[in-house]
């Protein structure tokens, strides 16, 4: 039973090239969970970035077909690298097919007084009151079984009246230290938020995947659970799109806007 960190690991094979091999038990559907490709790609432009002291602060990928548990290799390039920023490309390819695509600004903080302003921070009861929701086979996807949930929101095909999502989240076997990777993993465990407005299970894949990270993750507990909401904000021929938040108790360390693709 691999970790997150063992699922995303990566060895570089020469300039610009990673190689890695997505392990079984991490799928999620007809491919691999979404957060170990997000997790792979963002693990390997980090991994290319030659500045020191410039932590990911925004990350946008597409996911162009499912990726499969094989060896894969990824491609990085410097779009950008400028006295304080990084512009970085990253393409995830499987037997020489494109199978996702990221960009990624990585920039170092800046010694300047600002105002600071963030989201209402949700209310929800402590973590240890609530008790361990079992999402794993058959109900639920397969990568799960490597996450503890413990749900604060709708479950999916429950028929709710509102598309949301919530509850604590975090890695069974707590990892040694939270890294860039496992915290993007994180804001993909939960199921699409509209999945709460139906009655019966019903093919949903991610197309669009938008991160921002507002805190290094390395400075979170990696055994306290960060605490997940998501709400889907609009609907579109076919697609949706959904907004997700973790928090560090009353702080938001991480934003995420997803594109949805309803397939039947």
């Amino acid at each position: 039973m691999s970790t997150f960190a063992e699922a995303t690991a990566i060895r570089e094979v020469s300039a610009g090239v990673y190689s890695a091999h997505i392990p079984d038990q991490w799928q999620q559907g007809k491919g691999a969970f979404g957060g170990v490709v997000v997790g792979l790609l963002s693990r390997a432009l980090l991994s290319h970035e030659a500045a020191a002291g410039r932590p990911l602060r925004s990350l946008s990928a597409e996911i162009c077909a499912p990726a499969q548990p094989v060896a894969s290799t990824i491609e990085v390039s410097v779009l950008r690298q400028g006295m304080s920023m990084s512009f970085l490309d990253a393409r995830l390819l499987q037997k020489g097919v494109l199978v996702a695509h990221a960009t990624a600004c990585v920039g170092k903080g800046r010694d300047l007084a600002v105002n600071t302003f963030a989201p209402p921070s949700p209310a929800r009861p402590d973590w240890r009151e609530l008790p361990v929701a079992p999402i794993a086979p058959p109900l639920g996807p397969v990568f799960a079984q490597k996450y503890e949930f413990r749900l604060t929101g709708p479950l999916p095909f429950s028929g709710a009246k509102e598309p949301s999502a919530a509850g604590f989240i975090r890695e069974r076997e707590p990892p040694a230290v939270l890294d860039t990777p496992a915290m993007l993993g994180l804001l993909d465990t939960f199921w699409p938020a509209a999945m709460a407005l139906e009655s019966a299970p019903r093919p949903m894949v991610t197309v669009g995947y938008t991160a921002q990270l507002l805190v290094d993750p390395a400075t979170l507990a990696v055994d306290e659970p960060l605490y997940y909401q998501a709400r889907g904000v609009a609907t579109g021929d076919t697609y949706f799109v959904e907004m997700r938040e973790l928090w560090s108790g009353d702080r938001v360390v991480a934003l995420n806007q997803q594109t949805f693709a309803v397939l039947g």
